[in-house]
């Protein structure tokens, strides 16, 4: 069937799926609910701690290192070093050296870091417009009475 399918498509002609192929179909679609799956991996990538703040951090343009740092309160240079590393592994930041005395090395967003800029900038402003909320209703749990 697979082959046929082909060499139908191969002509020109529209193949219809049976319901069968479509099930399967979905079923091979990417899933992060499921451990195996590689947006799982992704997903928990972007989570992380220091992921979010960078990436905040560099969204209005080329950056120096030492600037990202200081604008990431916090951050340790070895932390700062894998986060970065991890973005341009990821294809979310570009770094570019610029031959100087010293040596200048900034760092971009993507096209594909400038995609994920408003899921991050937003998460960032929900954060500080209701962690006033979130610390009330945090006080209220840990101050109810133990079961």
């Amino acid at each position: 069937m697979l082959q046929e399918s082909h060499r139908a498509q191969d002509r020109g002609l529209v193949v219809t799926k049976t319901a069968e192929q479509r099930r399967l179909d979905a079923q091979q679609e990417y899933n992060a609910f499921l451990a195996d799956c590689p947006t799982r991996d992704l997903l928990m990538t972007i989570s992380e701690k220091w992921y979010g703040l960078v990436l905040n951090a560099i969204a209005d343009g080329a950056s120096r290192f030492s600037e990202i740092g200081r604008t990431v309160a916090g951050v340790s240079q070895k932390m700062l070093t894998q986060t970065l590393r991890r973005m341009e592994r990821d294809g979310i930041v570009v770094r570019t050296v610029t031959p100087s005395v010293p040596v200048r090395v900034d760092y971009t967003l993507t096209p594909l870091g400038e995609s994920l800029r408003p899921v991050m900038a937003a998460i960032k402003a929900w954060s500080e417009s209701n962690i006033e909320d979130v610390r009330a209703a945090r006080t209220h749990y840990d101050d109810r009475p133990a079961a």
